[in-house]
């Protein structure tokens, strides 16, 4: 086998500086590297203003120190995959219609080269490809704006991976990005790893992906950090993780967390909640007027995710959350099955645990309603716990359809409520184990089963 080419971009044409695009420069490299069978190309340091590029096999695509890519403002200039002469596309793929919500997803999620995919760095039908970057190394999408994208304003992702195999992501950073920074769907064997994510909206987002690892990135996202569904054999560990909507909103089989800090208040904020004008003109979310007069905290550490309009095959089961600090969020586990709940309404979730868990400044902590076909274990084992202040009276666990809550070494200390959990099992159908439970409400008072009507603020 012949040896593996390295090239400069550089030697392609491609220079730093200047308001001139670069992609096409970048993108003769890439090419190059792929036809003649696998490489590596580097981009040397300095600002490059690229439309759209396409990694593809055999292809690691290396930002030297203090290499920047910054995406075009205008959305029109993504579609790379339309004019593809080396690896054409399907045309059945491509779609440039508006963003159209079908049950929770965009219309074309499943179009995987349709305009909603589009990416600063597209990865297609690719294998054996890395990304990585080394000190100041960034990857800039300058919140693009798309009056057709996602919820009307929505602009591309930073990288979109699609039925791909063998990803490499390491050591750049991924800075206000139109939507996801990192967008992956159907792909298997992905490591993320020492990547930081400042602002724009979802960190890294994977749907139906398997033998996934992340770990030692830093999330600082206005979205959800971590989020996707249909996905097996996940693994997360060694990361902080600080976010304006939800830590997780996940599911997915086999999935552990480990050792990650996850925190609030937020660094960046959520842009759904700017003006129109703002969005347009590219500004970052915490200088938008709303937050001026507005607070805003993580959501939840944990939120399920069951995307309806995707037939799952990946079960939200064997979910662990181990070994973590956690500080600030409004909800430590957000399950709402009762029907309200967008997001979940797909297959619901078998089971989830947290073990050795110290959080402290928390609103609302678990709401674990199951399904009643499906009913949810949930097991708290070796927490120590805290209510944010002003919140010592609510109800520690909000449980409906449950198999079994199991609560073991648990020590609950600024409980104020009259009761630790609220069960809407009237009939006694599932099991509460408490076991070494330090609060100090009373241990005949701990558990109060009501018929009244449930509710739960959908997130």
């Amino acid at each position: 086998m012949s040896e593996k080419i390295v090239v400069s971009a550089a030697d392609f044409g491609a220079v730093p500086g200047g308001d001139a695009f670069q992609d096409e420069a970048i993108q003769k490299a890439i090419d190059h590297v792929f036809l003649a069978g696998g490489g590596e190309v580097q981009i040397p340091g300095g600002v490059y203003h690229v439309r759209g590029l396409r990694v593809r096999s055999n292809v690691t695509f290396h930002l030297l120190e203090n290499a920047v890519l910054e995406g075009s403002r205008d959305p029109d200039d993504y579609s790379i995959l339309k004019d593809d002469k080396i690896e054409p596309v399907d045309p059945d793929q491509l779609d440039d219609s508006p963003w159209e919500r079908v049950g929770g997803a965009p219309k074309h999620f499943h179009k995987y080269a349709s305009r909603w995919h589009n990416a600063v760095i597209r990865v297609y039908h690719a294998e054996n490809v890395a990304i990585i970057g080394e000190k100041g190394s960034v990857i800039d999408g300058k919140n693009c704006y798309d009056a057709t994208g996602e919820e009307y304003y929505r602009g591309p992702h930073g990288i979109s991976i699609i039925n791909s195999e063998h990803i490499v992501l390491r050591g750049y950073t991924a800075r206000n990005t139109g939507n996801w920074a990192q967008a992956i769907q159907n792909t298997k064997n992905i490591l993320v790893e020492n990547i930081v994510n400042e602002a724009g909206h979802d960190g890294v987002h994977i749907t139906t992906c398997e033998d996934v690892i992340i770990r030692k990135c830093e999330f600082y996202t206005g979205d959800d950090c971590v989020a996707g569904y249909n996905n097996k054999n996940v693994l997360v560990e060694d990361c902080e993780i600080n976010s304006a909507c939800s830590a997780f909103r996940f599911s997915g089989t086999n999935v552990l967390v480990h050792r990650c800090h996850m925190f609030a208040p937020p660094k960046f904020m959520f842009r759904g909640r700017m003006s129109k004008e703002e969005k347009e003109a590219g500004i970052m979310a915490n200088d938008s007027a709303f937050y001026k007069t507005n607070a805003r905290s993580m959501l939840s550490i944990f939120t399920y995710y069951a995307e309806p309009a995707t037939k799952i095959y990946n079960l939200g089961t064997n979910i662990t959350i181990r070994d973590c600090l956690i500080e600030n969020a409004d909800r430590f586990l957000h399950y709402n099955y009762s029907g309200n709940e967008l997001w979940q309404k797909g297959q619901p979730m078998l089971d989830i645990k947290f073990e050795n868990i110290k959080a402290s400044g928390i609103a609302m902590p678990l709401t674990a309603y199951g399904d009643a076909d499906v009913p949810v274990e949930v097991t708290l084992e070796n927490i120590e716990f805290s209510f944010s202040e002003g919140k010592e009276d609510t109800t520690f666990i909000r449980a409906a359809n449950y198999k079994k809550i199991r609560m073991k070494n648990v020590k609950v200390l600024n409980a104020g409520a009259d009761h630790l959990i609220k069960s809407w099992d009237t009939e006694k159908k599932g099991e509460i184990e408490l076991i070494n439970v330090e609060c100090s409400i009373p241990e005949e008072n701990r558990i109060v089963y009501t018929d009244e009507p449930f509710f739960c603020q959908a997130i």
